[in-house]
């Protein structure tokens, strides 16, 4: 593979940087999966609610019937969404998203968020989304399923917190080999890293640019932009290189091109000891995820 790769718990390596497609608009997400991986990208990771997974799986389609690019030279991610918790409803889930996809297997599966939802999203008398009692063991002994016949080489999860994802290893057969979350110099769960370090759960970032939020720009931090100065690199590359040498995989997105190599472009330096640690004392617990606010639902601090 192109990119420098972590080892997983299942065996499997997952390349430090990747395209995320979420909020990849349609009409232009399909062009930048073929663009990416032109680039020498080599981490792919989707999502059923982005709703644009079968435009990625025509680019999928496209690029691997030209036998320059493999199947297996690519590592590919998706995710369970929230309405598909139920034990009897996670494999046919699986099945619409690989055939989408256009895929046979998916090198990663990840149970979206720890919140099971109703079909319809319903909220209830508060104005919240109506959470459905369906205990995560029941969700994960599926997912478990799924490795065992050959439809995901890994599992995991993402949004999980500490105690959700100890909890969890209490009964998993198959541990969690990696847990998605929100990671960015504003954001560094620090903790929640230590500990998923500790007991062999590889952590990927999401949203590592912060960019969603037009709150805050910390690409704009002099602390940021004077690395990139001494660099020679954008600001996007001097975080993302920080999330690599974390120990950490990465998914900014973008569907442009210039940005896409910008972004890929973090493997030929190298940030001191120092200087790293002054981008982690960016850390203000400031979420660009919450879904306190878009859900009525408090799961984080």
């Amino acid at each position: 593979m192109s990119a420098l790769t972590a080892k997983l718990n299942s065996g499997h390596h997952i390349p430090l940087v990747g395209l995320g497609t979420w909020q990849a608009p349609a009409g232009e997400v399909g062009a930048a999966v073929k663009a990416a991986l032109s680039l020498g990208y080599r981490h792919i990771d989707c999502a059923a609610i982005y709703g644009n997974e079968a435009e990625i799986g025509q680019a999928f389609e496209e690029v691997f019937a030209q036998g320059v690019i493999k199947r297996e030279d690519v590592f590919i991610t998706s995710k369970l969404w929230n309405t598909k918790h139920k034990r009897e409803d996670v494999k046919p889930a699986l099945l619409k998203q690989l055939s989408d996809l256009k895929l046979e297997y998916l090198d990663l599966y990840l149970i979206h968020w720890p919140l099971a939802f109703t079909e319809d999203h319903a909220k209830d008398e508060n104005g919240s989304l109506r959470l459905l009692p369906i205990p995560l063991r029941e969700t994960w002994e599926a997912m478990e399923q799924l490795v065992d016949e050959g439809l995901v080489r890994s599992i995991g999860i993402s949004n999980f917190n500490i105690q959700l994802t100890n909890d969890l290893l209490s009964y998993a057969r198959i541990k969690p080999a990696v847990n998605q979350v929100e990671l960015h110099p504003l954001n560094t769960q620090q903790r929640l890293k230590d500990f998923c370090t500790a007991r062999g759960i590889h952590l990927t970032g999401y949203c590592p640019l912060a960019r969603s939020d037009a709150s805050v720009n910390v690409m704009e931090n002099p602390t940021i932009t004077t690395l990139a100065s001494k660099y020679n690199k954008s600001p996007a590359a001097i975080l993302i290189r920080w999330g690599v040498q974390r120990g950490t995989s990465v998914i900014p997105k973008s569907t442009k091109e210039e940005r896409l190599r910008g972004n890929f472009d973090v493997f030929d330096f190298e940030l001191t000891s120092e200087e790293h640690a002054s981008i982690a004392a960016l850390d203000r617990k400031h979420r660009v995820v919450d879904p306190a606010s878009f859900w009525g639902v408090a799961i984080f601090e």
